[in-house]
C-alpha cells in the first residue's frame, strides 16, 4: 500500500482493478505500459539499485528522477503541490515508520 515515491496506493482509484499496488507489482504498475517503460524509474532506482524501502530514505531526495516523474493529467500547479505532498509524506514515513504511516493513511483515505 506504500509506494516508494510517497504515494499511498490505498487511495488510488486503480487499486484492485488495474493495479494491485506498486509494491505488489514490483515497480510495474499499470501506467508503465502506457509510458513504454519496463518499470517505474523511482522503484528501479530506490529498490533495485539502492536497496531502500522508499525514496524518503535516500540522501539524494529530491533527485532529478523524483522531480521529473509526474502525473501527466495534472497542471503544473497541481503537479508541484503533489510533489511537495509526496516529499512531506516520505519524510513523515521515515520519521514514524511505514507501518504507522499506512495506518494513518488508511484512517484518512
Amino acid at each position: 500500500m506504500a509506494a516508494v515515491c510517497g504515494l499511498f496506493c490505498g487511495a488510488c482509484e486503480h487499486l484492485g482493478t488495474k493495479c494491485r499496488g506498486c509494491g505488489h507489482q514490483e515497480g510495474k504498475p499499470f501506467w508503465t505500459a502506457m509510458m513504454n517503460v519496463e518499470s517505474c524509474p523511482l522503484y528501479s532506482c530506490c529498490v533495485t539499485k539502492k536497496h531502500l524501502e522508499h525514496c524518503g530514505l535516500c540522501s539524494e531526495l529530491p533527485c532529478e528522477t523524483f522531480l521529473a516523474l509526474r502525473d501527466p493529467s495534472l497542471s503544473d500547479e497541481e503537479a508541484e503541490k503533489a510533489l511537495v505532498a509526496r516529499q512531506n509524506d516520505l519524510m513523515k514515513r521515515k520519521r514514524i515508520g511505514t507501518e504507522q504511516w499506512i495506518k494513518e493513511k488508511q484512517r484518512t483515505a
